[in-house]
């Protein structure tokens, strides 16, 4: 895997903005009020401690309510850069020039619990089958990411539409799939339970994110999936709190159909 891994970096670009229609704020908002954890941070230390990550770069948007972001990023020794608050494909673009990156990590800034043990298998995947992108989809809402080549990244953004430069990243790949190598990882069925979700949309699942840090907080950042999903299922008032989310939000998750790719 070395001699792949030559002159190929991943970097992890972090989207972020404090507008949210339904929860201002969600990357800063707090795990624990205590300490102060937020969900960027939580985020943050749990990538932080993948070895195949070499850097984690944030993308910032414009505006005076962002700047706090660049705090953030100056107090935790980050390079970050600011961009079009729309256009999130341009700032995952310009976060990976930031740092001469190759391939880009992608997932969401209000998603505090990453699938973090496949990272390493799905880049060795991603590296293996010389994929343009490489899709960890099937799995609870907000575990799962991407890894796409920065050119990829480039190509959807001059040959896509206006609505493929916006927070859609990979909507032009997955719309394309003849352009591209375009290759899923696969995790254990019992991983994608779509009655969950572990993304921070509304207040609800605030809640039910505040819930699972605190019964796990001595495994922080690195709290394992399969763990949350057995104490939830022990917990069922809060899977029916953020019950209301999950059929809208499973509906709005990337598909492709691997049957038209040759």
């Amino acid at each position: 895997m070395n001699n792949l891994r030559q002159d190929r970096t991943l970097v992890v670009a972090l989207a972020v903005r404090n507008q949210g229609s339904r929860l201002y704020g969600k990357p800063l908002q707090n795990l624990e009020i205590e300490s102060g954890t937020t969900i960027l941070e939580n985020l943050v230390t749990c990538l932080k401690s993948v070895s195949c990550i070499d850097q984690i770069v944030l993308g910032i948007a414009e505006g005076t309510e962002n700047t706090i972001f660049i705090d953030y990023a100056q107090k935790e020794k980050l390079r970050f850069i600011v961009g079009d608050e729309i256009d999130v494909l341009a700032r995952l673009i310009a976060c990976g020039d930031e740092v001469d990156a190759t391939d880009i990590f992608r997932t969401t800034s209000e998603s505090p619990f990453p699938l973090f043990e496949y990272i390493q298998k799905v880049w060795d995947q991603h590296l293996v089958t010389g994929a343009d992108a490489t899709f960890l989809d099937d799995v609870i809402d907000g575990c799962g990411f991407e890894i796409i080549k920065l050119d990829a990244l480039r190509e959807s953004h001059r040959k896509g539409s206006k609505r493929h430069r916006s927070e859609l990243c990979t909507l032009y790949l997955r719309e394309n799939v003849r352009d591209f190598n375009l290759q899923k990882y696969k995790v254990p069925p019992e991983l994608y339970r779509k009655d969950l979700r572990l993304t921070v949309d509304n207040p609800e699942d605030l809640v039910l994110c505040r819930a699972v840090y605190k019964n796990f907080i001595a495994m922080a950042p690195r709290i394992p999936i399969p763990k949350i999903i057995e104490f939830l299922d022990l917990n069922s008032n809060l899977i029916s709190l953020t019950q209301p989310f999950t059929e809208e939000g499973y509906k709005s998750m990337y598909i492709w159909n691997e049957d038209e790719q040759e």
